[in-house]
This record gives C-alpha cells, sequence and structure tokens, in this order.
C-alpha cells in the first residue's frame, strides 16, 4: 500500500478510481480528483503547502510535487501527465498538459492548457508558458505552437493509457 500520511493536521484526499503503487508517498495537504494514478517512487509532499490535483492526472515514476513554505501551491488542471523523474515545485499547470520525462518546473511557473513541456527542460521560476505551445531547453523556451486539438488527442492518449496501466494492478 502506498504510504498515505497525516501531516500538520492535514490528510489527503482522493476522488474515485485512483491507482497509487505500493511505494509511492503521497503526504499532507494533497486534494486530488478521480481516475489518478501514482507511480512508484513518486512523492507528492504537501507537507509545506497545498498540492491540488485534477481528474485523470498520472504522475509517473520518481516524479516529485513540492511546493515552498507560504509562497507557493501546486494545481494541476484535468488531464494532465507529469512524465518520469519529473520535479515539480509551486507551479500551476493547465488542462490537457504533459511535463516530459526529467522535466523540471520551479515556483510560480504557470504552464498554460494544451502545453507540452519537452523531456528534460527547465522552466525557470515566475515563467509563463503560453497556452498551446511546446517548451523546450535549459532554460526552457518556446520551441513552436502546437495544434490544440492534436496536443489533446495526444495527451489524451497518454493520460487513458495511464489509466488502463493502473487498471492492470488493480486486477
Amino acid at each position: 500500500m502506498a504510504i498515505i500520511k497525516t501531516v500538520r493536521g492535514f490528510t489527503p484526499e482522493y476522488g474515485k478510481n485512483c491507482f497509487f503503487a505500493e511505494n509511492a508517498a503521497i503526504l499532507g495537504d494533497v486534494i486530488m480528483g478521480n481516475d489518478c494514478s501514482i507511480w512508484f517512487g513518486a512523492v507528492l509532499r504537501g507537507d509545506v503547502n497545498s498540492i491540488r490535483i485534477g481528474n485523470r492526472v498520472n504522475i509517473q515514476d520518481n516524479a516529485t510535487l513540492h511546493t515552498l513554505y507560504e509562497k507557493s501551491v501546486i494545481e494541476t488542471g484535468d488531464n494532465v501527465s507529469v512524465g518520469h523523474n519529473a520535479v515539480i515545485h509551486g507551479a500551476k499547470i493547465g488542462n490537457n498538459v504533459l511535463i516530459g520525462i526529467g522535466a523540471i518546473i520551479l515556483d510560480n511557473a504557470v504552464i498554460g492548457d494544451n502545453s507540452i513541456i519537452a523531456a528534460g527542460a527547465l522552466v525557470k521560476a515566475g515563467t509563463i508558458v503560453e497556452p498551446g505551445s511546446i517548451y523546450a531547453g535549459v532554460p526552457a523556451k518556446k520551441v513552436k505552437d502546437i495544434d490544440p486539438e492534436q496536443s489533446k488527442e495526444m495527451i489524451d492518449k497518454i493520460a487513458y493509457n495511464y489509466k488502463m496501466y493502473a487498471g492492470w494492478y488493480k486486477q
């Protein structure tokens, strides 16, 4: 069973049909929606401030979500995929977003809807990522616009696949 721990009087809350890997850690002020999956080694550390996760969000293996004490929070919209080894530290993530493998998103960054953050990208603190765009590099910069329907289709597929993968572990 996943590590689900009350910290500072906050107990994590989650919706229906969620999957938590046995060594995932969900701590403190974390609230997530329905159909979410938190994979092996992932850490959602809501010990110093809040983490709010939408519906159909997958946090893949070894990803870490954390915040700054009294200075930043994490909010994700619906249909978000956070790739393996990614770090989100106190940022707002819109709907239908893909955070690539090993990407880092720092405090008070805002990732617009229907966007992709490339694998290995570093989104600096306070960066505003335009909706419907791809950002890549260190530091991350806009590399191109992406058609919202194309990005949503690709991101929907990943979110659907992770819901399917989670189902394999519930059997």
